[in-house]
């Protein structure tokens, strides 16, 4: 599996319906990092093989201009993924998006149908990612994040989540908290990404800023989004900044040069540093590296 692509950059995931052929032709102007394109609840349920069929030709005949084409399938317990995934697969898709995950064997049964297809259609390297909708797909989680090798990330969906709790969602996000944090607890013991559940008021700007930097804070590696106007915040909360990144510079030179002294406790910037800090500040870079904020060469502008 290729690491690369499985560890890329997702701030933005941003969801589009396969039934509006116009909404998936070039949806890559808006500089998304990665594209949800929906086979499953923004379908209706008699437009699903033309929707199926409108994903196709998008992955065969556009350029996406390199950002990652996602396809959340339809549910296991309906008669469509199956096809969703030949589909997909066919088409060359870069992920599958797993609906309603509950279990790892969810997990295994959508690789399974996903190797087939690749061997029926000459394709490899496809990933996958869960969605976890409800009580028990929470609980779940650990599991679920350690199913497969090519499981890059799990994503909460927090409308069917709230709906399986018997309460709904408020601004607050109060319900959503244990969940959150066991989603990225459970990620980052397995090595994955995860991912934040969509916001739905498009008019309440400052709580959509306050959910994405709660996310970031949280641990999150990204969100879900439903409008190409939502990227820009995402984008900016996610990205590192310039004193992020002179801090995260100063830490990486300072241990470098400390421990090749035989020093392992230090200030930086008046703060106690010292080796545990490493990966932090090498993540730092690399992300803002991603983001295209910070130079190959390490210096700032």
């Amino acid at each position: 599996m290729n690491e690369e692509k499985k560890h890329r950059l997702r701030r933005s995931m941003l969801f589009l319906s396969c039934q509006r052929p116009g909404l998936i032709q070039d949806p890559y102007v808006y500089g998304p990092d990665s594209l949800l394109l929906d086979l499953e609840d923004a379908v209706a349920e008699n437009q699903k093989d033309a929707a199926r069929h409108t994903l196709f030709r998008a992955l065969r005949q556009i350029d996406y201009r390199g950002v990652e084409r996602v396809v959340r399938i339809n549910g296991l317990d309906t008669p469509h993924w199956r096809e969703d995934i030949r589909a997909s697969v066919a088409g060359g898709c870069d992920a599958i998006r797993i609906a309603k995950t509950e279990s790892a064997d969810d997990v295994l049964r959508v690789e399974a149908a996903v190797k087939a297809a690749e061997r029926e259609f000459g394709r490899q390297d496809t990933l996958l990612m869960a969605a976890v909708e409800s009580a028990r797909g929470v609980l779940n989680l650990p599991d679920i994040c350690r199913a497969s090798s090519r499981l890059f990330g799990v994503a909460l969906s927090g409308g069917d989540y709230t709906k399986d709790l018997q309460t709904t969602l408020s601004k607050s996000g109060v319900e959503l908290a244990g969940a959150r944090q066991l989603m990225v607890i459970a990620a980052r013991a397995a090595g994955i990404q995860c991912f934040d559940t969509v916001y739905p008021d498009l008019e309440d700007a400052e709580g959509f800023r306050r959910e994405v930097e709660n996310a970031r804070q949280m641990g999150f590696d990204g969100k879900s989004l439903i409008n190409p106007r939502q990227i820009p915040v995402v984008h900016q909360v996610f990205t590192p900044s310039r004193k992020e990144i002179a801090y995260a510079q100063k830490v990486v030179r300072e241990i470098e040069e400390k421990r090749a002294a035989g020093i392992g406790v230090f200030t930086v910037d008046g703060k106690m540093i010292d080796i545990a800090f490493y990966p932090g500040a090498k993540r730092t870079l690399a992300l803002a590296r991603a983001a295209g904020v910070y130079p190959a060469d390490g210096g700032l502008d």
